[in-house]
């Protein structure tokens, strides 16, 4: 038995524009969907070092079309910005859980450090016209 925690529920909420995952260790997290496209695994956004990482922009209102599993060890998320690759394994989402405040702020610091200003997302209407 792994002392690394795997998710026991991920639900992702359009709405809201929230991924929430909850780990068998108890840790529950609500994790937006914007954070998690800036943050993406993959070397298309993280580069092959720090110095080839992409700031990602304008990403405010990007969403969760899909969410496939791969194997027992992690998910692939599916933008509706097109993209998906990049896989997102237990130990990334949880570290991207439990350190969401440090994590969002150092992205918003490099935002402000190239000029770049985000914009408030706009609300999802609700399905079904209300």
């Amino acid at each position: 038995m792994s002392d690394k925690p795997h998710p026991v529920n991920i639900q992702v909420h359009q709405q809201s524009r929230l991924l929430d995952i909850a780990f068998d260790d108890g840790a529950h997290f609500s994790l937006p969907c914007e954070y998690l496209r800036v943050y993406s695994p993959s070397a298309e956004t993280r580069g092959h070092s720090p110095a080839t990482a992409k700031l990602e922009k304008d990403k405010e209102e990007v969403t969760i079309t899909q969410i496939e599993q791969v194997g027992q060890y992690a998910v692939k998320i599916y933008f509706n910005d097109g993209h998906n690759s990049g896989l997102y394994d237990w130990q990334y989402l949880y570290n991207l859980g439990k350190h969401r405040d440090e994590l969002w702020q150092n992205y918003l610091d490099k935002l402000e450090a190239v000029g770049h200003k985000r914009k408030e997302p706009k609300l999802i209407p609700r399905e079904g016209g209300g």
